[in-house]
């Protein structure tokens, strides 16, 4: 049997080494809080806000500002988690421009799912849409549905020769390499 203090020698051991690899015990993170003084109207010039903040019993932050960065962001350029702006950006996005997973544009969007006027992504929807899935009045891709649409469905002459002209990765201007 070992004597008692040894005992306790090697227990304040084993605490020190799992308190170092693990971190002291305290108050979780703490979000990230900043705001600019000055703006426009109401709104300051940028405001970020991420994580969360106990004092104002927020589990997430929301920023608003004419820059906004924040897990919820509202601004005219919008970052974050879920935004809205006129440029947003995010895994939830809506606005004018928007970029995200899920990305709702009234003049364009891009990304996973795209809803818009231009709409780009691996599932598009709008006037016109380019992607793996497309449905639109004028429609690219490996099932593209619409008034004008072309892919591996269908072929449509019109909407080949709409989307070279405007620049748009789809019709004979595209080849398979041999």
């Amino acid at each position: 049997m070992r004597d008692p203090e040894e005992l306790e020698r090697r227990v304040a051991e084993l605490e020190r080494r799992v308190r170092d690899a693990v971190g002291t015990p305290g108050p979780r993170f703490r979000g990230i809080r900043k705001r600019a003084s000055w703006g426009i109207g109401d709104l300051p010039w940028y405001d970020i806000a991420r994580g969360s903040d106990p004092d104002k019993d927020e589990w997430r932050g929301h920023a608003r500002g004419v820059i906004a960065i924040g897990d919820f962001a509202t601004g005219f350029l919008a970052v974050g988690g879920l935004s809205r702006g006129v440029f947003a950006f995010g895994g939830l996005a809506a606005g004018l421009v928007t970029f995200g997973g899920l990305s709702v544009g009234l003049l364009g969007a891009v990304g996973g799912l795209a809803i818009g006027a231009l709409a780009m992504g691996g599932g598009a929807v709008g006037g016109v849409a380019v992607g793996g899935a497309a449905a639109g009045y004028y429609a690219c891709g490996g099932a593209a549905v619409g008034e004008h649409a072309t892919g591996g469905l269908r072929r449509d002459t019109e909407a080949e020769i709409f989307f070279a002209e405007h620049g748009l990765p789809c019709g004979p201007t595209r080849r398979m390499r041999p």
